[in-house]
């Protein structure tokens, strides 16, 4: 599916680039008068001009990113996720092997909008997917089965791992949800057991990968960059992006026919929309 575009979103920008040129004629005019008195003014003027125009293509550039990727290991509840996210209903699903998209509206039919991706968790698809929609993303939703943690454990942590590395992610810097789903279960992990263990690993991959060749560096999208502060133990408060940890349940305490556990996730797209 394609990203989902919203008409209007540059207007902003083009408006202050025209008002820059206007004044930017106006400052070639009265520097050709030779007037010292008011060139002062003028270049006061234009600096803030400048970092008005920075600051509206700026917004500009993330609000024509409307896109939020949920992502995850397989299994990990991110289809029915996103359908009770858009319906309220639980479904039964299957391993998705494409991404799937649809219109995300928060509070309301009249609030904000954004797409939600649901992209494949599957090894030999998710970064390919990952790939495609990496640019559009405002915010990702990465998935966890707090139930089957603790043995996938290490497959979590590089999935993450690469989505904090990479280029495109990190420059654009969405904020990051860990939505540790699957709360209904007795077995069900904590969201700050799974936090520590997660940081834990990733500390252990980033120094495994700071002394592995280029060709060793494991899966990747693209061009990464470096994790954390050298010399430093790793803690997710050293990521280009914010990162939050919420507990969820896309089933329910009351099985398929009960309501989802998802305030948490709404709260947190009410305020990426």
């Amino acid at each position: 599916a394609a990203p989902v575009h919203f008409p209007g979103c540059l207007t902003g920008s083009k408006m202050a680039a025209a008002t820059l040129q206007l004044y930017l004629e106006s400052i070639r005019r009265e520097l050709e008068r030779q007037d010292p008195s008011v060139i002062g003014v003028i270049v006061a003027l234009v600096a803030v001009l400048v970092t008005i125009v920075l600051f509206v293509l700026l917004r500009s550039r993330k609000s024509s990113r409307r896109a939020v990727l949920l992502a995850g290991l397989c299994d990990s509840g991110k289809t029915v996720l996103c359908c009770r996210l858009l319906s309220g209903k639980f479904k039964l699903s299957h391993t998705s092997i494409t991404s799937n998209s649809a219109l995300y509206r928060v509070r309301s039919d009249k609030g904000p909008a954004v797409a939600l991706y649901d992209l494949p968790g599957h090894e030999s698809l998710r970064l390919k997917y990952l790939e495609k929609h990496k640019g559009d993303a405002r915010g990702i939703v990465f998935v966890v089965d707090s139930v089957s943690f603790q043995k996938e454990v290490k497959d979590v942590a590089e999935f993450l791992y690469m989505l904090l590395t990479d280029a495109v992610i990190a420059k654009n810097a969405p904020p990051l949800l860990i939505a540790c789903n699957k709360q209904d279960v007795t077995m069900a992990k904590s969201a700050k057991l799974i936090q520590q263990q997660l940081e834990k690993e990733l500390n252990t991959l980033r120094m495994i990968r700071s002394g592995a060749p280029k060709s060793l560096d494991g899966p990747s999208t693209g061009a990464v960059v470096p994790l954390g502060k050298k010399g430093k133990e790793f803690d997710l408060s050293q990521a280009p992006m914010k990162i939050e940890f919420v507990e969820c349940s896309a089933r329910g305490s009351k099985g398929d026919k009960g309501e989802a556990d998802l305030g948490t996730v709404e709260r947190w797209l009410v305020k990426v929309a």
